[in-house]
This record gives structure tokens, C-alpha cells and sequence, in this order.
């Protein structure tokens, strides 16, 4: 039986395409090396009500619901893998209220953080994360974003207050509320922001904001080696400074920015600080940073105040994934996202540095290496197996070295579909009660399904003639 009519008849007109254009943006990603997927079709839901609809009319019938932000997950977290239904929510945009007297937000998914930030800014307010991609932050609560700002203000977990989710069987439960903490029974909010679309669907989110900081100043301090720079970066964070921003990118990364930009920064690893706070803590803090640096052999230290020229500064950081992703051509960029505990960073980068040239692979790392989060980016075939494969390996061995040091698999990106047998081995004795919760949210395996679990889930295939 072809469902599509029957759905049409659920949603308002122009709610629904099966347009080739669609349905190839929304079965593969921007920067991901996993193989795409179509979906059957893509729905484009204005209201909580819709969206209620939609799982609803999917979950009597067994029909895989995908929830899609920007498309930008590098796991493959928005690629229908079962087909189904991609639930677009960039049309439920508002900012639903701003309450500057308490530092909170209320939001619809569809919202991007630069949008955000756009209103926030005459009430001297902004919101932390930053992902270094527009993304939404449905999408960013989804996956538990992070991002440059994580070193001081933390990942994006730590700036939902509250939610409201729409669940498979067509109810709303709501989480957290507009106070900055809590006691009161489950922490579900924390649960549901990082489920990556397996449990429900966000229709509104509560966001903590923070005040403009008084004074803002930038800084770029290049090095020799790679070691060197993530020497100084533990230094800095050891020092207890309150640093906004610590970035590294090594000497490949440089040298896409430049082809990308036709910019002539040194080819050389390099840290990117941001500094923030009151006037005599920055340069206090800027005179410190500078005293690390120099004692590791620093060939140069820039800064820049006014924000034109910390854009201009910032540039090889923000445009690093869109310059790799050119270098490379036609193959797709595969990206390590593993985090490690601060005093292993060093010989870490020096470890995936040293697994990638082992097999003969071209490769950049770079990273927000203040929270000891890096990631290793190598060109993939998602054609050639033996590409693939070798590829494989590396990201294989860099999380395994993490592992072995108490670290994680994923420090940001989640896991997708790409981290999934990953997730297996950092947390297989946990992965019986995470089944559990998945089954009471959704027990007919329709959200997102082929995500996090490596088949273990009890999925209600879709029939072959569902659309």
C-alpha cells in the first residue's frame, strides 16, 4: 500500500516532497564519508502539533523517522539508513522568548546559533557553543555539540536547562525548566541532549546564556612541531587561567587554509588562543599564555582586540573543515573525534601523527585540544574498500590509544553510525540499560534507527511497499 497519500492527508499542503533535490540532501551529509541513503520522503513540519502527527502516523506503521537540522553530522547521524521519513524542523525557527534578567532562552529547534547570537547581542548576552558550522540547535542538543568555547563554558549538555520532546507515540513530555539547576527526580534533559534522534523529537529547547564579556583579545602562536604547541596548551589550562579559547591546528591544516583562501600563513602547527574577562585579567592571562609559548621554542605570537581582526586571526581555524574537504578533491573526509585526559595530549598527537603516516595516508589534525578533544582527518574512497579499510585502521588505533587512557571514542561528533562498535567497547557494560531506555521511549524502533546500536536493536522493519 503506498502510504504517501494517507500521510498527505495528516499535513497541511506543501508539508511533503519526494523531489529528487530533497531527498538527495537529506540522504547524505555535508562532511561525512559514510555512503548516503534516500529517504522516502521528506516532511517539513511548522508546529509541535505536526510534528506529533507525523510520529503518530509513523509509528503505527512502522516507518523510520529521521530528525534533520543542517545535514553537518559528521557520523552520518542524519542519513535514513532504512529510509523512511527525514523530518526536517528547519522551519520551527523561533526564538520564543529571550529573559536577559535570567540568562535563559527559549527556543525552537530550527534555530541556528548564529541566529541566536544575532538577538542576544543588544541584551549583552551570548550563547557559548560553537561548532564551527551554523548548525541548529536541535541539531547541536541532538549530538551534544561542542565546539571552540568548550575549554571554558562547557558542551552543549551543560547549557540545556530544559526541553520538550515530542515522543514516537505521538505525546510531549517535557524536562528541566527556566531555574539554572535542579533536583527534582531524573536528570532526563542531560539523558534526551546527545540521544542523537533515537528517542524523540525537540519542539522547543531552554538555553543558559552569559554575558558579554568586557573585553575580548585574540592571539596565534606558531611553532615548530606539533608537540611543542599541545605542550603549551597544557600549560595553559594547568595554570588555571580562565582562557576562553585554545585551538590547535598542525602544518597540513595551514597549508589547506591557504589554497582554500590564498592567505600566506606559516605552514606550521599552530595554537589559537581567545582571551576574556575584565582588562587587567586578559593581559595578565595574554602575558602568561606568551611566557609558555616562548619557553617551547614559539617562532611567533600575534594578537588583535577589535573583532574584525580576531576574525581575520580566528580565519584558519573556522575555515579548516571546508579547506580539508577541498584539498582532498572528490574523496570525503573521515574525522577521528576522540578526547583524551589533558596530560596525554601531547604524546597523543604525536601517536596519531605517527599511525597516519603508517599507512601511507595524507592527513591534518587539528583540534580543541584545551579540553583534550582532537581530531585526526584523512581522505576516503568510500568507494575503494581498500581505502576505506586502511582508513578504518588508523581511526581504529587513534581510539583505541584514547581508551587505553581512559578517554573516549568521541569527544563531540557522537556516534552515528560511524562510532558505533567504538561505543561497543568504551561502554559495552552500560549498552544492556541504554537498550532499555531506547525500548520504553520507542518501542517500535522507529527514531533513527541503525544509529548508536550496533544491530542490537529490535527494529520494526518498514514494509517494502510503505512509500
Amino acid at each position: 500500500m503506498d502510504l504517501l497519500p494517507e500521510l498527505r492527508e495528516v499535513l497541511p499542503e506543501g508539508r511533503i516532497t519526494t523531489g529528487e533535490d530533497e531527498l538527495n540532501r537529506h540522504g547524505g551529509g555535508i562532511f561525512t564519508y559514510h555512503a548516503p541513503h534516500l529517504p522516502d520522503a521528506v516532511v517539513f513540519p511548522r508546529s509541535r502539533e505536526e510534528v506529533l502527527e507525523v510520529l503518530r502516523f509513523a509509528d503505527a506503521r512502522g516507518v523510520p523517522v529521521v530528525p534533520f537540522g543542517q545535514g553537518s553530522s559528521l557520523e552520518g547521524h542524519t542519513i535514513p539508513v532504512r529510509g523512511g521519513i527525514s523530518l526536517d524542523l528547519n522551519g520551527m525557527d523561533g526564538i520564543l522568548e529571550i529573559r536577559p534578567d535570567d540568562f535563559v532562552a527559549r527556543v525552537q529547534p530550527g534555530v541556528t546559533h548564529g541566529r541566536l547570537n544575532a538577538a542576544l547581542e543588544e541584551h549583552g548576552l551570548f550563547f557559548p557553543v560553537d561548532p564551527g558550522w551554523d548548525a541548529t540547535l536541535g541539531g547541536m542538543a541532538g549530538t551534544n555539540a561542542s565546539g571552540t568555547n568548550a575549554v571554558r563554558y562547557g558542551v552543549m549538555r551543560d547549557q540545556v536547562l530544559g526541553l520538550e520532546v515530542a515522543l514516537p507515540g505521538g505525546t510531549v513530555m517535557r524536562t528541566g525548566g527556566l531555574a539554572m539547576k535542579s533536583s527534582a527526580g531524573y536528570g532526563l534533559t542531560g539523558l534526551f541532549v546527545g540521544s542523537e534522534g533515537t528517542l524523540g523529537v525537540f519542539t522547543e529547547i531552554i538555553l543558559r546564556l552569559y554575558p558579554i564579556p568586557e573585553r575580548t583579545l585574540a592571539a596565534r602562536a606558531v611553532f615548530g612541531g606539533i608537540e611543542e604547541a599541545s605542550r603549551v596548551a597544557v600549560a595553559t589550562i594547568r595554570s588555571g587561567m580562565r582562557i576562553g579559547r585554545v585551538e590547535l591546528v598542525d602544518a597540513r591544516t595551514i597549508e589547506a587554509v591557504n589554497a582554500y583562501k590564498g592567505t600566506d600563513y606559516p605552514p606550521e602547527p599552530t595554537l589559537f588562543f581567545e582571551f576574556n574577562g575584565s582588562e587587567g585579567s586578559v593581559e595578565e592571562d595574554v602575558a602568561k599564555a606568551r611566557g609558555f609559548a616562548e619557553e617551547e621554542g614559539c617562532v611567533s605570537f600575534d594578537f588583535e582586540e577589535d573583532e574584525e581582526g580576531r576574525e581575520k586571526l580566528w580565519e584558519a581555524r573556522h575555515e579548516a573543515g571546508l579547506a580539508i574537504r577541498q584539498l582532498y578533491g572528490d574523496k570525503s573526509p573521515m574525522a577521528t573525534d576522540v578526547c583524551v585526559p589533558i596530560s596525554d595530549l601531547p604524546a597523543a598527537l604525536a601517536h596519531a601523527r605517527e599511525t597516519i603516516a603508517s599507512r601511507g595516508l595524507d592527513g591534518a589534525i587539528l583540534g580543541h585540544v584545551g579540553d583534550g578533544n582532537y581530531h585526526a582527518v584523512f581522505p576516503v574512497d568510500p568507494n575503494d574498500e581498500e581505502d576505506l579499510r586502511r582508513a578504518e585502521e588508523v581511526n581504529a588505533e587513534i581510539v583505541d590509544y584514547a581508551l587505553a587512557r581512559g578517554g573516549t571514542s568521541t569527544g563531540e561528533h557522537g556516534v552515528g553510525s560511524g562510532k558505533r562498535r567504538h561505543l561497543q567497547r568504551e561502554h559495552g557494560d552500560s549498552l544492556p540499560f541504554m537498550l532499555g531506555i531506547k525500548r520504553l521511549a520507542d518501542p517500535n524502533g522507529i527514531m533513527n534507527p541503525g544509529k548508536i546500536f550496533a544491530g542490537t536493536e529490535e527494529v520494526r522493519e518498514v514494509p517494502e511497499e510503505s512509500f
